[in-house]
């Protein structure tokens, strides 16, 4: 009989102290309408505590280029050096805009996986998604229809296609989509921000989203994998070009826009980690809150070996936070 292993190290629990930083940070500007003030603090927040974390990281999914991003730029060390090595996805803030307009469903995102297992989206921003939760998987397909896919997750989930919700970035290119799913008779569950989340959602019980469907960020599809990776559920996606430019740069560095890029092609780990901690309400956490103590966070912890999903509410004092201040928070 096979002896079960004992875990390893979950560095997930480690670095929901860095999403909670950058919540805190951005959670000081939601409402208040500076997403570029808003993202700059959730930034250097979650900088400050990932330098502190046991780890040897490069970043592969940052704020972008080190000439445009003098802080989390893609491949940029982080960590203190110590192994183990691994590849990094931040997100300080999956919706700015929302943050900014002080709407719901921000939060401050980070994904790990051992090194060189995590996709580098390189020059492709775009890329059309589908993912759904444990039930749906295998359900369905990228490149099938959306009419083709709501009736094959409505088999297999066992629920009426009235009933499915269906997450679509509120976007003028899906307009054919929006009106294709209607059609079916789905319900669309539009969100005008934070795709990360609206993946994440079709794999949280009660949240009401079933699929979500369309083009949105291939950054935050490498971040949903990590994520869905632990839930169980699954996201395909096609590398999408928004100008013919982009398209001649990406396949000149051998980039595929007929391949289909399954969850384990974006992150291809069978360890790797997902934290999020909520900056404004979302349907699976609650946002940040300020008292006079000090303020409340409540965050989500996924590690995809083991299979365990933990939601850790975390309260700070306000003098304990104040030893952070020159990070922004």
């Amino acid at each position: 009989m096979r002896q079960p292993t004992q875990p390893d190290r979950n560095i997930a629990l480690e670095l929901i102290r860095v999403t909670e930083a950058a919540a805190i940070a951005a959670a000081r500007w939601a409402g208040r309408g500076d997403k570029m003030a808003a993202d700059r603090a959730a930034v250097d927040a979650m900088r400050f505590v990932l330098g502190a974390v046991a780890m040897d990281g490069i970043v592969v999914i940052g704020e972008g280029e080190k000439d445009h991003a003098p802080m989390l730029y893609n491949g940029e060390h982080v960590g203190d050096g110590h192994p183990p090595e691994v590849d990094v996805a931040v997100d300080p803030i999956d919706g700015t805009t929302l943050t900014a307009q002080g709407r719901n469903g921000a939060l401050a995102v980070i994904a790990l996986s051992e090194r060189g297992t995590m996709f580098d989206p390189g020059p492709c921003f775009y890329m059309k998604k589908v993912a759904v939760g444990p039930r749906g998987r295998g359900a369905v397909d990228v490149n099938a229809s959306p009419t083709d896919n709501l009736k094959e997750l409505s088999k297999r989930l066992k629920k009426p296609v009235q009933e499915l919700g269906v997450v679509v970035l509120d976007r003028p290119r899906h307009a054919d989509l929006v009106a294709e799913v209607r059609e079916a008779g789905a319900r669309v569950l539009s969100i005008t921000d934070g795709d990360v989340a609206g993946a994440i959602a079709t794999g949280w019980p009660n949240s009401g989203a079933d699929i979500l469907l369309g083009i949105g960020g291939t950054p935050e599809g490498v971040i949903a994998a990590a994520a869905l990776h632990g839930l169980g559920g699954e996201i395909q996606g096609v590398l999408h070009a928004h100008s013919d430019e982009v398209r001649a740069q990406a396949e000149a560095q051998g980039y595929d826009f007929d391949r289909v890029l399954t969850t384990h092609d974006l992150v291809a780990s069978e360890n790797c980690f997902f934290a999020c901690t909520a900056i404004t309400d979302g349907d699976f956490l609650r946002g940040v809150r300020f008292y006079d103590f000090g303020a409340t966070t409540q965050s989500l912890v996924v590690r995809s070996r083991t299979g365990t999903v933990r939601t850790i509410e975390t309260f700070h004092r306000h003098d304990k936070l104040q030893e952070f201040n020159a990070a922004g928070f």
